[in-house]
């Protein structure tokens, strides 16, 4: 293993050595492909790259603290062609896969009668969006998040679980590790700005989120319609736009809850009409 875009920085490394968009891109595709963090970062000090900087580039304590493993995430298991996946239901067709993170973009996961199901019944319950408070470990309200939303519990409708047992399957998961489906309605100007899915372990209320199922590594969105303009689903740090499809969705999961994981993401403003997403936040274990 030869740490290409370690060794091309790695000339006169200093402390506080910023990490890179590549460092990132090059440490996730090392972890994507089993090398093991002691691996990566004996790879990383061998080219020059200070011992805590090459913890910082991996997520790792600086301490000299023994790495512990990328926990275990949910995988998709495409045919011999790599061109679909069985999800016991129904084949699912594979557009799009990369590999630093693991993601997949899938078209025909919803049927738009189950589409339009979602939709409906959550139409009445929509209330502004927020977020997790990870100072607290509650909610509030963000002003980079400006859709309106509801949360199904699991198994709520015949609908719902129809199409929790289908994820299950699609991504090799127990359905009890999974949160309850989100719906958001996104309308003219609504957008999330850039973020990550998983609990920042440094702020103080993520103890106390994690007692419900452990942390996020893993999720899943799904387009229930299309907007006419704007609205697509970025990653930054790949340099991905997945356009709104409905039916179609967009699955990426993170070992580690890092930004060495690149999965930054964001909703970009909708220009016109309205986006509807149904998103499946996955956890380490079940979901109480």
């Amino acid at each position: 293993m030869k740490p290409g875009a370690a060794q091309n920085q790695a000339h006169g490394p200093a402390p506080g050595q910023a990490i890179t968009r590549e460092m990132r891109a090059w440490v996730s595709a090392q972890l994507a492909g089993g090398h093991s963090p002691d691996e990566i970062h004996r790879a990383l000090v061998d080219a020059g790259w200070q011992a805590a900087a090459a913890s910082q580039a991996l997520g790792l304590p600086v301490d000299g603290a023994t790495p512990s493993p990328p926990v275990a995430v949910p995988v998709v298991t495409p045919d011999a062609g790599g061109a679909m996946v069985d999800t016991g239901d129904k084949w699912v067709e594979v557009r799009e896969h990369r590999e630093a993170p693991d993601l997949w973009v899938f078209s025909n996961l919803l049927s738009p009668a189950e589409c339009t199901a979602l939709m409906d019944a959550a139409a009445p319950r929509l209330e502004r969006s927020r977020t997790v408070d990870t100072q607290t470990g509650g909610e509030e309200l963000n002003h980079d998040r400006t859709s309106h939303g509801m949360f199904y519990t699991r198994g709520e409708t015949e609908v719902v679980s129809r199409i929790e047992a289908r994820i299950a399957r699609l991504l090799n998961w127990p359905v009890q590790n999974g949160e309850g489906l989100q719906v958001l309605r996104y309308r003219r100007g609504a957008e999330y700005k850039p973020h990550y899915d998983y609990f920042d372990p440094g702020e103080p209320g993520t103890a106390k989120i994690l007692q419900r199922g452990g942390q996020r590594v893993a999720s899943l969105i799904m387009y229930l319609q299309e907007p006419e303009a704007g609205g697509a689903t970025v990653f930054p740090d790949i340099g991905l736009k997945v356009r709104p499809q409905r039916g179609s969705a967009v699955f990426f999961s993170y070992p580690r809850a890092h930004p060495v994981s690149l999965t930054l993401h964001g909703g970009e403003p909708v220009r016109a009409g309205e986006k509807w997403i149904a998103t499946k936040w996955l956890r380490e274990r079940e979901f109480t």
